[in-house]
């Protein structure tokens, strides 16, 4: 498992990433900085610039925090809690997402992403 850190607007998040094809392809293109934009006023996306492999499943309840891939190159990060119907390929979550929605603020964000460690 990949821990990664990932700061927004100078705030430091540590994330662990799982075991999964897209995780460690997502790695691959770390570090990088990307601009998210706001979505449902509870989660910032991004389009990678490449498709990552999927493996869709129906999480249910999005907890804040949470990292999916949406389709094959659409970054999500939650920063709120809900339920949805959408399907996403889970690629992590950050460990105490306190501040995440703060941090996000509203409209789009500049986020940096790292590996720490494999």
């Amino acid at each position: 498992m990949s821990e990664i850190k990932i700061t927004i607007r100078g705030r430091e998040f540590k994330a662990r990433l799982n075991h999964c094809a897209a995780a460690q392809a997502l790695c691959y293109q770390m570090p990088m900085t990307v601009v998210m934009d706001e979505l449902n006023g509870n989660e910032k996306y991004c389009y990678l610039k490449e498709n990552l492999p999927t493996r869709s499943v129906y999480p249910n309840t999005i907890a804040a925090g949470d990292l999916m891939l949406f389709g094959g190159s659409c970054l999500v990060l939650f920063y709120k809690s809900f339920t949805t119907a959408y399907d996403y390929t889970v690629l992590g979550a950050i460990e105490n997402p306190e501040g995440l929605a703060e941090a996000v603020g509203s409209g789009p964000v500049e986020v940096e992403f790292a590996v720490v460690s494999e």
